[in-house]
């Protein structure tokens, strides 16, 4: 199976019905699901070398989060939070008939799955965290400020592609047919060029932070993870910035006391498109 099957459902939020898109790889029978989630400013074809890979053993499900991809973008961009995302999830979930989910989740999409894995009866029963946890440093999140939400327009692939591996890097090593393949997803055709998939204004709840809200955020998600009851992969880049080694290593320690595994060379946030990076995590969710 070279191409996913392309489906969307609608979801409820503040301001009326969204439709949310997602990508679905292998058996739509097999009642083995495994839910893929994206980072901030991406969307769920960056899985598309990962589901496949993870296609002989499970349903893979890889959602475009609201106001990414080929999902609706909303009215009023407040709504772009991780607690609406996760309701959205729900919805998801409930469309697909998920009652036993495997959960992978890059950066935002990490903390989308441990919000519903930490609810009671959630239905994840493996999670793995890409990159991301309770504490997230400042530095990141100003980097990843610089860019979101940017009106940019490029003429061809090509150079979206070159830009967009300036700002991305970290991600580590990937060939040019790679990061073309990773890039195509990314982009709106856009008269004789091309733009982002995304709605700008997903910027505008992510510059609204202040202060003492991330200090209120970190400890609602340190008390989340702290009742997560799963077994837990935590994948981070050796040189994340935002995700220190410092928050990584109590994440072995409380909670689920997460499995570390850490990839030279790379930041944040570990593709998962290398074969050692999807090696690692289909012998932790594949164990008995």
């Amino acid at each position: 199976m070279t191409e996913p099957r392309l489906d969307s459902v609608q979801c409820l939020g503040a301001r009326g019905l969204h439709r949310m898109a997602y990508a679905e790889w292998g058996d739509p029978a097999n009642p083995r699901v495994l839910l893929c989630a994206h980072g901030p400013a991406r969307q769920g074809r960056d899985f598309d070398t990962f589901a496949q890979a993870m296609s002989d053993h499970y349903r893979v499900v890889c959602p475009d989060v609201v106001g990414r991809g080929r999902s609706s973008w909303l009215a009023d961009p407040m709504g772009y939070q991780i607690p609406a995302y996760v309701a959205d999830m729900v919805t998801l979930l409930a469309r697909i008939n998920a009652r036993e989910l495997h959960w992978v989740g890059t950066s935002m999409g990490g903390l989308i799955g441990l919000g519903l894995a930490a609810l009671p009866e959630s239905p994840v029963t493996k999670l793995v965290l890409n990159d991301v946890g309770p504490a997230i440093e400042a530095a990141a999140l100003q980097r990843i400020g610089t860019y979101l939400g940017q009106p940019l327009r490029w003429g061809s692939v090509e150079e979206a592609a070159d830009y967009l591996w300036s700002i991305s890097a970290s991600f580590g090593p990937h060939s040019r047919e790679q990061w073309l393949a990773l890039t195509r997803p990314m982009l709106r055709p856009d008269g004789d060029g091309f733009k982002l998939h995304y709605d700008p204004a997903i910027a505008v709840p992510f510059r609204a932070i202040t202060p003492e809200a991330a200090g209120a955020g970190e400890a609602m998600l340190w008390a989340s993870y702290d009742a997560l009851r799963c077994p837990t992969l935590l994948v981070r880049g050796a040189q994340s910035d935002l995700l220190s080694r410092e928050t990584a290593q109590a994440m072995t320690h409380r909670g689920p006391k997460a499995r570390l595994v850490e990839f030279e060379g790379v930041g944040h946030a570990p593709t998962l498109v290398a074969p050692e990076q999807i090696a690692t995590v289909r012998e932790f969710l594949l164990a008995p």
